[in-house]
C-alpha cells in the first residue's frame, strides 16, 4: 500500500484543496486494536480505487496533526481512525472496528 506520510500542518492544508476523494488513516502504532485495522483496511485495498491518495498519521509522532485533523474536518478524535475527504470535506469516518476499505469505497461515486 502506497501511503503518505502526513507529518506537517501544510499537507493537511494541502489535503484541504484536493479534488475527489482521499482518505486519512489515524494510526496509533502503540495500540494492538489500531494494528488490526490497519491490516485490515490493508488486505481491502483492492475495493478502493487505485487513483485514491491514501494519508497516514502516526498519532504518536504527530498528535498536534490529529488535534488539527479532528478541528478541521469537524470529527470527534478517535483512534484508530479513517476519513474519507471529498473535495476537502469529510464526508465518512468510521473507527476501531468499523474501519473497512469496502465500506469506504461504497462512498465512493
Amino acid at each position: 500500500m502506497n501511503w503518505i506520510q502526513l507529518e506537517t500542518t501544510q499537507q493537511l492544508q494541502d489535503l484541504q484543496h484536493i479534488s475527489g476523494y482521499s482518505i486519512l488513516f489515524k494510526h496509533s502504532t502503540r495500540c494492538p486494536i489500531s494494528m488490526m485495522a490497519k491490516k485490515r483496511f490493508e488486505l481491502d485495498k483492492d475495493a478502493l480505487p487505485q487513483e485514491t491518495p491514501l494519508y497516514f498519521l502516526d498519532l504518536i509522532k504527530h498528535r498536534d496533526l490529529s488535534a488539527a485533523i479532528a478541528k478541521t474536518f469537524d470529527v470527534y478524535h478517535e483512534s484508530p481512525q479513517l476519513l474519507l475527504i471529498k473535495d476537502g470535506k469529510c464526508v465518512y469516518h468510521a473507527s476501531h472496528g468499523e474501519i473497512s476499505g469496502e465500506i469506504a469505497a461504497a462512498h465512493i461515486d
